[in-house]
């Protein structure tokens, strides 16, 4: 039951473009597109734009210490003027399909 806050690469890369541009030197900016999912949703939501089976899913024990959730508050990045620009579905889209090509 995992939770990752989940972002595409290109609004990553365009967050890193805004801190490198408008950014103060030395400062911490966090970046998130505020788009919190549990593993499983994503891995189902992979399966189904393949139209594979869930049956192909295999759970494993967690290892010891492993984290529940992982989020960021991107505040300061936003300050900045920065947002994403893509939806969850359509950036898993891209990069499945990506991938397959």
């Amino acid at each position: 039951m995992q939770v990752r806050d989940w972002i595409y690469v290109a609004d990553h890369c365009s967050a890193i473009d805004a801190i490198l541009k408008k950014g103060e030197a030395g400062e911490k900016y966090l970046v998130s597109a505020e788009d919190e999912r549990h593993n499983i949703d994503v891995v189902k939501s992979i399966l189904k734009l393949l139209n594979k089976p869930g049956s192909l899913i295999q759970y494993v024990a967690d290892r010891s210490g492993h984290d529940v959730r992982y989020a960021f508050d991107p505040k300061k990045i936003k300050e900045l003027g920065w947002k994403p620009k893509y939806k969850f579905d359509e950036a898993l889209k891209n990069t499945v399909r990506w991938y397959e090509q």
